[in-house]
Formats: C-alpha cells, sequence, structure tokens
C-alpha cells in the first residue's frame, strides 16, 4: 500500500504562526531536604491579536501549569517487564493548586500582517517558557553550592543527589573523596 497527499494547504506559504514570550520565576530551593517551593510566576506573552482576553490569558496559566508539573512532578516510571507502574492518579504525581505559585500573566499585542485576523498561537506559551524558566531558576539557586540538576522531574531526591556530587570528588585513582565538611 502506497500513500500519498492528494490535496494540501498551507496559508501565506507559512505552516503555522508562532506566538512568542517571555517567563520569570521566583523559587526558593531547601537545600536541607531538596524540596523546591514557587513564590512566583511571571509571563508576558504575544500571540497576535486577542480577541478573548480572559481566555488568553486562562490558556496560559493552564500552559505554565502544565509546565511546572512536567519539571517538578510528573514521571512515567516502568518496572523491567515494561509495564508502567504509576499509571493511576493515585500513583502519578501532578501538580495541585496548593503548590503553584501566584501567576502573574500580560498579553501584548503585535498581529501577524499575512493573516486576516491577525492571531498566532498561544498553546505552547504557558508550557515551553515555565518549562525553561524553571530549569534555568533552580539550577542558578544550585549554582553556589556547585551544583546542577538535569533530570526531571526535578524531585527532592535528585536535587539532595545533586548536592551531594557537588560536594564530592573522584581522585585520579577513582575514589570518591568529600569535599564539604559534613558537620557544617
Amino acid at each position: 500500500m502506497q500513500f500519498s497527499v492528494t490535496r494540501s494547504h498551507v496559508a501565506n506559504a507559512a505552516s503555522y504562526y508562532m506566538g512568542y514570550g517571555v517567563h520569570g520565576s521566583y523559587l526558593e530551593v531547601d537545600t536541607a531536604t531538596g524540596f523546591i517551593k514557587l513564590l512566583g510566576h511571571w509571563a508576558i506573552t504575544d500571540c497576535g491579536r486577542v480577541i478573548n482576553p480572559l481566555i488568553v490569558d486562562d490558556q496560559v496559566r493552564g500552559g505554565i501549569v502544565q509546565g511546572l508539573g512536567s519539571v517538578l512532578y510528573e514521571e512515567c516510571i516502568y518496572n523491567d517487564l515494561g509495564s508502567l507502574v504509576n499509571g493511576t492518579m493515585a500513583d502519578y504525581l501532578a501538580p495541585m493548586a496548593v503548590e503553584m505559585p501566584d501567576m502573574h500573566v500580560e498579553q501584548i499585542e503585535t498581529p501577524e500582517r499575512s493573516t486576516s485576523l491577525g492571531a498566532k498561537g498561544v498553546g505552547e506559551l504557558g508550557l515551553t517558557g515555565a518549562m525553561g524558566v524553571i530549569w534555568v531558576a533552580v539550577n542558578d539557586a544550585l549554582r553556589p553550592l556547585g551544583a546542577t540538576i538535569a533530570d526531571q522531574p526535578f524531585t527532592p531526591e535528585r536535587v539532595l543527589d545533586a548536592i551531594a556530587a557537588a560536594g564530592r570528588k573522584t581522585t585520579d585513582d577513582g575514589r570518591q573523596i568529600d569535599l564539604v565538611d559534613p558537620g557544617i
């Protein structure tokens, strides 16, 4: 069987109209417990002409929650046979309202000139920006300790492992030595 395209449509030679934005996040990392506390989140986005500001703001907020959940909470865990072991909401950690920071969302309108409506995409504006800014904010908070974290979700255990790894050095003969006095 062979598949073929019989019809297609690309408006104005653009495959999509991308919105733009910037995010900022304020958080604390408890170096004793590894817990990350979100204190505030800001997003300024440009999805072109805004028809309904409340819907756009809430769509961005929903994307922010999804992005924060992805970086801080959500993880699919599989056993050795490849079966998902946390496939229910009782087992799968997702963000709850109490864990979300105050979110401040603003819109800038720069109409897309190549469409009659002037709209661009808005769905990805909360998600991608939130994920990136949390990665940067957490690693910025860990920088004074010489620690970095790269495996998400950024669970307390992974934060503590990153801090511990920053306090260890491997010698030329493969021995691990602690650089930090554990009594501090």
